[in-house]
């Protein structure tokens, strides 16, 4: 019988070591479409994107005030031919110029934001966002956006595999339960980045900024 008051991933050193923002930071905004903030679309509505949704919006203000790079992505495709074989029937609403691929206008500044399409769960597989942020010289990256147990997950490891500091602030991803959402987010903090809270990234961003003025 299991004994389930042990923690063996702790007792093997599992997320012992912090990993901590380094010299100096960039944000990715992961999905955070219509056909996943609005609610009359199949994906859309659920309240823990909702809340995801706002704090970036709060995350991203701060953010662009001190510099700090944004690059934010949307999912689409020309049609069924070039559609992954997703599992998802929603996702063949997410053909480029449809509604449910526009970004949300909430977390969106398009005189700032690097706005990049992506066709896999990944932020960065097959888009531009990694060769920008090496010319803006960023070496941690803060991941936001949905779906927690999916492209989120997706965006978290090929940003540790990438070699990014990675940072996760909790309420600024959603996913469709809470149950995914939580285990996914303890899972990626025992191996490969440190799970914060939009409070305590913005902190972090403006202590950046002050030790960065010239």
């Amino acid at each position: 019988m299991t004994d389930t008051t042990r923690d063996a991933f702790a007792e093997r050193g599992y997320g012992s070591l912090p990993i901590g923002f380094g010299e100096k930071p960039g944000i990715v905004v992961v999905d955070f479409q219509v056909g996943f903030t609005d609610a009359q679309y199949p994906l859309g509505g659920a309240p823990l994107i909702e809340r995801g949704v706002a704090n970036t919006a709060r995350l991203l203000d701060v953010a662009r005030r001190c510099g700090v790079p944004v690059a934010t992505c949307y999912t689409a495709y020309t049609g069924e031919r070039d559609t992954p074989h997703w599992k998802v029937p929603a996702t063949r609403e997410f053909i480029h110029g449809a509604p449910a691929t526009e970004i949300e206008p909430r977390i969106y500044d398009p005189g700032y934001d690097v706005a990049v399409c992506k066709t896999g769960p990944s932020i960065f597989f097959l888009t531009p966002v990694v060769p920008f942020f090496i010319k803006e010289r960023v070496d941690t990256v803060i991941v936001t956006g949905c779906v927690t147990s999916g492209c989120i997950r997706a965006s978290v490891i090929d940003s540790f595999q990438y070699g990014y500091r990675t940072i996760v602030p909790e309420d600024c991803v959603g996913d469709h339960e809470e149950g995914p959402h939580r285990d996914n987010l303890r899972d990626v903090e025992r191996r490969y980045a440190d799970i914060s809270s939009a409070d305590e990234v913005i902190a972090e961003i403006e202590d950046w900024r002050r030790r960065n003025k010239h």
